[in-house]
């Protein structure tokens, strides 16, 4: 009984061994039969890095536009070209239409010059724009109210029903 199991076992690690084997010469032959590419040669281009002008937009002040790029070198085939590009409608303009700013919470109002202010600093530049790393924007304050408390709705629907049942 004993011999059967030892020659069971033998033959499953022989075989689990050839199967080894068979993997081996396998991916050996695979890889011999890649041919090792010379690598390329890496041209030197005496072409300038790219300048990239704003983005003009096609209609209106933001939407899809294009924008003019250049660069300088004595043997360059392409020396401008022209992209296109966006500009998102919600950004603040003023600032750059390739500037974005994350904005501070609006300021207590000068009683002065009645205006209200916040400081924005720089998020993110599209196209290595130049942007300030800090801005500051003012609006007038505006009307100075005290808003009066209002009841909730369902308050005021029970309000109407007690009406209704004393009439």
């Amino acid at each position: 009984m004993q011999s059967q199991q030892y020659q069971q076992h033998r033959r499953k690690f022989a075989a689990a061994f050839l199967a080894f084997i068979f993997i081996l010469a396998a991916v050996d032959t695979a890889e011999a039969g890649k041919k090792e590419k010379p690598e390329k040669k890496v041209k030197k281009s005496d072409c300038g890095e790219w300048q990239w002008s704003v983005c003009v937009p096609t209609s209106g002040d933001c939407g899809l536009g294009t924008r003019e790029g250049t660069r300088t070198g004595a043997e360059c085939k392409q020396t401008m070209k022209t992209q296109r590009c966006k500009i998102p409608c919600n950004w603040k303009k003023q600032f750059g239409a390739e500037c974005k700013y994350q904005f501070q919470a609006w300021g207590e109002c000068d009683l002065n010059t009645a205006l209200k202010t916040r400081t924005g600093s720089l998020k993110r530049a599209l196209h290595n724009a130049d942007c300030q790393k800090t801005v500051t924007i003012s609006k007038p304050c505006g009307k100075v109210t005290k808003p009066k408390p209002q009841e909730s709705k369902k308050k005021k629907k029970e309000g109407k029903k007690q009406e209704k049942m004393l009439d």
